[in-house]
């Protein structure tokens, strides 16, 4: 589950007055953000009780997504970024670390939740030297969001293809699966695929009681993958060193406490080679 789901439902307009809490508000909140309501708190509280350890998770996969982009921004020299599922923003948002990197980066934000995409709008200001832009679309929709994207993005060279925290809202595996070959078959050599997504490996049934929790009353239904699951995205490209790995552990530098924290969400990031 994620700040970054497809979105839908509930009365009209009851996404924007916090009448009825919303996925991306609730995930805001459990990292320190101001766009919530009460509702929303509320709603968050519940889970954490239920599941405490989600605030951890919440605050390693923004870290993962942090040292993702600036890898691929930095190191391998990408300049375009597509990032679908975005989510409230927050702190360090994809745009932002890549255009620390690289000014002249270019990034396109992906969400179906209106309300998601008018505080992007607001919020989200590009540099100069880059482009930022916005497309309301839903992930099942990749030809959409292929063609729409293609206004900033120049599809003959490299991007990267930012799914976090999305891929476990599509109930069933197979069509998850489908629709990043279509994404990623239309991506030039040289591009990647970022992934990350909620797993039991560490805490067994007592998050899957949580998640079941959450979609008896959520809009937006989450279903956890194995980590064998999550790597299965990546048949076809090469996948980088460590492999797929929790969020808190990809690429991570060492604490003085001791290695960093497992937590339930496996990510990984894959180079297409041809």
């Amino acid at each position: 589950m994620g700040d970054r789901a497809p979105s839908g439902g509930g009365p009209p307009g009851s996404r924007t007055t916090g009448e009825v809490p919303q996925s991306a508000r609730i995930w805001n909140y459990w990292l320190g953000g101001k766009d919530n309501f009460p509702a929303d708190r509320a709603a968050g509280d519940q889970f954490v009780s239920a599941y405490p350890e989600i605030v951890d998770i919440a605050r390693q996969s923004r870290a993962f997504l942090s040292r993702a982009v600036l890898y691929l921004a930095g190191e391998v020299g990408i300049r375009q970024f597509l990032d679908i599922g975005t989510g409230l923003p927050t702190v360090d948002n994809t745009h932002e670390v890549a255009q620390r990197a690289v000014p002249e980066a270019r990034v396109v934000y992906v969400d179906n939740d209106p309300l998601v995409l008018e505080h992007a709008r607001a919020l989200l200001t590009s540099t100069p030297e880059g482009a930022t832009s916005y497309i309301e679309a839903d992930l099942r929709e990749p030809g959409r969001i292929l063609h729409e994207a293609g206004s900033t993005l120049d599809f003959d060279r490299p991007v990267a293809l930012m799914l976090l925290n999305i891929l476990g809202h599509v109930p069933r595996y197979e069509e998850a699966r489908s629709t990043v070959s279509r994404l990623v078959g239309a991506l030039a050599p040289g591009s990647h695929l970022v992934v990350a997504d909620s797993t039991d490996v560490f805490t067994g049934e007592r998050f899957r009681t949580a998640i079941g929790m959450w979609n008896r009353v959520s809009e937006t239904p989450y279903f956890l993958r194995t980590p064998e699951m999550i790597e299965g995205y990546f048949d076809g490209l090469d996948l980088l060193e460590p492999g797929v790995v929790p969020v808190s552990r990809w690429r991570a530098g060492p604490r003085a406490d001791g290695p960093p924290v497992e937590v339930d969400e496996f990510c990984g990031v894959g180079r297409k080679a041809s």
